[in-house]
């Protein structure tokens, strides 16, 4: 595969340089290795810190998302890399406006491990943290097995509803509760086509048939639950459908925001094909959906592929999603 790059060593800073050029009014480096993305206007006074982070390759997850009603700060591994212990350490007291941190992720190994570390770090620093971890993703365990799902695009209900509960100047602990709220309310699974290349390693992330699709594969690669012959777009978004509602049913009336995302390659034509069918089986199961979005949300890399996300709402989830909200890549 072809990449517009100069040194592969060098893709994640040089990406950084140019995202910050570009979007001066949101988002500027900090940190001793630039590795941190923080709010231009930041930190904001009295108000709730919101960090995240993992590895590079995702955009819009992580940085994207960082401005008015969204995240405060977020620290960037190399791609498909944990940020270090010190890059999340800078993104928390970048977030801090006094009124403590509170760090929202997936639930990744290396990120989980690196923002205790660093969480520690701060409360040294007399710094209050706390922590609310994604596992959205259906595909990656059993519901009695859930404390081992990966966190994956719900991550963007996370954040929006987080960020404007934050902005209410809601205290620590009443921001965690509803980070979790819109954490526990998400489920997600994902189909590829064709894999990514990471620019370090210069190969495929997996090998896969021309003829070939992957059901629930992860967006590092991570297998999926069944790897077949290609499917018609009906058949993908009706199974996605069935694999979240059989995990969460909706019940009638309940509202419903469905997220269909882009794994980076997939074009929106393909994806609002997709759309159409999850609109009219949320519609017949009786939801209500709201602020439906469509489009590239969280990515990995070039990879060809959708992701189905739903954020079942209530009265207190619902008018925190729709509330408004500024970055370089919300789109609604």
């Amino acid at each position: 595969m072809k990449k517009i790059l100069n040194d592969p060593y060098r893709y994640v800073d040089e990406m950084l340089a140019g995202l910050t050029a570009a979007h001066p009014q949101y988002y500027v480096l900090v940190g001793d290795d630039r590795r941190v993305v923080a709010r231009a206007d930041g930190p904001v006074d009295g108000k709730v810190g919101l960090v995240s982070g993992g590895g590079s390759g995702h955009l819009p997850i992580f940085t994207g998302y960082i401005g008015p009603g969204l995240l405060d700060a977020c620290a960037i591994g190399d791609v498909f890399a944990s940020p270090s212990v010190d890059q999340v350490a800078d993104a928390m007291r970048a977030a801090d406006g006094g009124a403590g941190v509170l760090s929202v992720y997936g639930n990744y190994g290396g990120d989980v491990m690196n923002f205790d570390m660093a969480a520690e770090m701060l409360e040294f620093e007399d710094i209050d943290t706390a922590t609310v971890l994604l596992r959205d993703d259906v595909a990656s365990a059993a519901p009695e097995e859930a404390e081992r799902r990966r966190g994956v695009a719900g991550m963007v209900y996370a954040f929006k509803i987080a960020g404007a509960a934050a902005d209410t100047r809601a205290d620590l602990a009443e921001v965690t509760r509803l980070a979790q709220k819109a954490a526990d309310a998400c489920r997600s699974v994902g189909a590829a086509l064709t894999p990514c290349v990471v620019p370090q390693a210069g190969v495929p992330t997996f090998e896969i048939g021309d003829d070939e699709m992957e059901m629930g594969m992860g967006i590092h690669g991570e297998p999926g639950m069944w790897r077949g012959a290609l499917r018609t777009a009906d058949e993908i978004a009706n199974e996605m459908v069935d694999r979240l509602l059989d995990d969460k049913p909706v019940e009638a009336g309940a509202p419903v925001s469905p997220l269909v995302n882009s794994l980076g390659a997939t074009p929106p034509e393909e994806l609002y094909i997709l759309y159409r069918v999850v609109a009219n089986r949320l519609e017949e199961a009786g939801a209500e959906i709201v602020m439906p979005l469509v489009g590239r949300y969280a990515t990995s890399m070039e990879m060809t592929g959708v992701s189905l996300t739903f954020c079942h709402l209530d009265e207190e989830l619902a008018p925190l999603l729709q509330a408004p909200a500024a970055c370089a890549f919300w789109r609604v």
